[in-house]
């Protein structure tokens, strides 16, 4: 995309028919200033839109790359390419407002729905708290930085030559930002269901991960809330070995509930063989069910 750092808005003479007859006043009464406003927006949004139209156009083919990539195709290519603008390179080319940040707001809401709604369809037996800390271990700045980079969008992005020559390209706040924007584009391109399906589909192999990791991670809260509101007691953790060098002790511990064993689990510390102790005994649990 660095061929495009110097771009310079195409013209075939026709904006420049419309710009020269926006400039020539019409005779009207004086009254009627509200006119010289309204020719002033219009000379800017004919601006704007031959920025864009330009600058899709010189990188037709490069933004076809990047389709390929997320294997969907837009129907106004001016849309992914406003996704793919940092606010640094509209500064540097005198285009306020021709960046990415407005389809970012809206990928960001986008992303927070439709990986809510997945993440309560497909796991109906997690609590609001569980989904909630998952759904934010999907859509926080680090996962989808990582996201990008499986998209190699930090090479289509058009960065300012300040944020590009200090590695912006691989920057997690610029990258999280830019995927975020993707998103919107690719909802105002199309329709909720259509993001939906590209959403899904990105993020299915993360929602699979992430799910053993939030689940081990939670355990010992989630046996004690389901023993608690069934029992009204809570479990117990025991330690029944204690092996190995100072530097390289594996711990195991048993998770006890009125005097039996649910689970046990080994690691290198006790707070992570309780929480593999519980998960054990949750799996139990799901497996007597």
């Amino acid at each position: 995309m660095e061929a495009a750092s110097g771009f310079e808005p195409l013209n075939n003479g026709f904006a420049d028919h419309c710009l020269s007859h926006l400039a020539t006043p019409p005779v009207l009464p004086v009254e009627t200033g509200i006119y010289t406003i309204d020719r002033v927006f219009d000379k800017r949004k004919l601006l704007m839109g031959s920025f864009m139209d330009g600058l899709a156009g010189s990188n037709k083919e490069v933004l076809a790359e990047f389709e390929k990539l997320i294997c969907y195709r837009f129907t106004d290519l001016r849309l992914l390419q406003k996704a793919l603008i940092h606010s640094s390179y509209a500064f540097e080319q005198a285009q306020a407002g021709q960046d990415n940040q407005v389809f970012e707001f809206i990928g960001d809401a986008v992303l927070d729905l439709v990986i809510g709604h997945q993440l309560c369809t497909r796991y109906p037996e997690l609590k609001e708290g569980e989904l909630t800390r998952f759904r934010a271990s999907l859509v926080n700045e680090s996962h989808l930085a990582d996201m990008a980079r499986k998209l190699e969008l930090g090479r289509f992005l058009l960065l300012g030559k300040g944020e590009d020559s200090s590695n912006g390209r691989n920057k997690s706040s610029i990258l999280s930002c830019a995927f975020e924007a993707l998103i919107g584009a690719v909802f105002e391109d199309s329709d909720y269901a259509t993001a939906a399906a590209l959403v899904g589909r990105l993020f299915e192999e993360s929602i699979e991960d992430k799910k053993e990791n939030l689940l081990m991670a939670d355990a010992k809260s989630r046996l004690q809330e389901l023993l608690q509101e069934k029992y009204n007691e809570a479990p117990s953790y025991r330690l029944e070995s204690e092996e190995g060098p100072s530097h390289r002790k594996q711990f195991s511990i048993s998770v006890v509930f009125r005097d039996q064993i649910m689970g046990s689990g080994s690691a290198s510390s006790k707070k992570e063989a309780e929480q593999r102790a519980a998960a054990a005994a949750l799996k139990n649990i799901d497996n007597a069910d």
